[in-house]
């Protein structure tokens, strides 16, 4: 069995280090990286990390809008498909990435296998929302990481085949959080102590390219009671200088503003942190995972468990409704919603099952 799979931003750096270990015990597998995120930061520190096999091509497409990148990225797959003619496409997530890997290999006739499928958050504004729903319709494998997830893909009447496998993150959180929860040099790096400080980050389109929200972020960022230690993605950087915002921040005592954290980094400052604020769909998983708190400046989310577990609070960008969030204690309970760890395993044997075990 040939297996191409397509990634190009962090979480799905850390998914496929879940899963393209075990898959090349049992396939070929030929990994490209479209280069959604092109900082080095953002990319290449995570293959190192954690393990992921370096890519065998690097296709460097990550700026532009997101019609932009699609189109380019589905005119370099094109070919890639066509020379290498797996017997099936793997896609992660729901980035311009997994679009155009999706609709690339269903378009050339070759079926498409979707991890973490089936996310909702009913926000058809969200590119995101759009990348995931269209990807869930064309694939042939959908592969969920609860049982809501697939409970959507029933009622949307997709054609491909359902099948519950667990969360991959849990596989990599299992790994990692051992290793970042004795590894103090993040915490010394940004000057902050174990429970006295939050964790903050904010990249979507949303949030960040309409300058009056950009404003409502700082001013929550400004208005913490606590140090608040934010990597900041280059995209956020970018706008936060155009409008005349960044050196505020910088300025701030108690923002520790930092460059863009590898998968250890991270999971150190997180798994200590009070709370996490975040804009990220992944991230708010990932506190979970870590047990901590996460505030999530959106009015959506598609990790609606979260939410209905007590560790997830959706305050969009308002100032009193983030500090009150802040205020409240963590739940006592954690149940386990996203699976045992073996993802991964399942992933793979649900992949040889459907596409061939040659």
């Amino acid at each position: 069995m040939k297996v191409l799979t397509v990634i190009g931003n962090r979480p799905q750096f850390v998914k496929a280090a879940a899963v393209s270990r075990i898959l090349r015990e049992h396939a070929d597998e030929v990994l490209v990286h479209t280069g959604q995120h092109y900082d080095d930061e953002m990319s290449a520190v995570f293959f190192a990390e954690l393990g992921v096999p370096r890519p065998a091509l690097e296709l460097q497409l990550g700026t532009g809008s997101n019609t932009e990148q699609t189109a380019r990225m589905l005119s370099a797959i094109a070919p890639v498909l066509a020379e290498e003619r797996p017997d099936c496409v793997l896609v992660y997530g729901d980035t311009n990435s997994t679009l155009a890997g999706g609709l690339a290999a269903a378009q050339a006739r070759i079926p498409v296998a979707h991890v973490e499928a089936g996310m909702r958050s009913f926000d058809r504004a969200m590119p995101e929302e759009l990348n995931r729903v269209l990807t869930d319709h064309l694939s042939a494998l959908l592969l969920c990481s609860s049982a809501a997830p697939a409970a959507h893909l029933r009622a949307e009447r997709v054609a491909g085949a359902i099948e519950v496998v667990g969360d991959v993150m849990v596989d990599v959180a299992l790994l990692v959080q051992p290793r970042a929860l004795v590894d103090d040099a993040p915490l010394r790096d940004a000057g902050v102590q174990p429970g006295q400080y939050v964790l903050a980050t904010a990249h979507r389109a949303g949030n960040v390219d309409d300058p009056a929200r950009l404003q409502r972020l700082v001013e929550i960022l400004m208005a913490l009671p606590l140090p608040v230690v934010l990597p900041l993605h280059p995209r956020t950087g970018a706008r936060l200088d155009a409008a005349g915002l960044l050196d505020g921040l910088l300025a701030a005592d108690h923002v520790r503003v930092t460059p863009p954290l590898g998968y250890l980094a991270f999971t150190a400052l997180l798994t200590r942190a009070k709370a996490m604020l975040t804009d990220s769909g992944g991230v708010q998983k990932e506190a979970y995972l870590a047990g901590v708190p996460c505030i999530t400046l959106r009015d959506t989310t598609e990790w609606t468990e979260t939410v209905d577990a007590g560790w997830n609070v959706l305050v969009d960008l308002d100032r009193d409704a983030t500090l009150a969030a802040l205020k409240r204690p963590a739940p006592t309970a954690r149940p386990e919603l996203y699976g045992d760890g073996q993802a991964g395993t399942r992933v793979v044997a649900a992949l040889r099952t459907a596409f061939g075990a040659s």
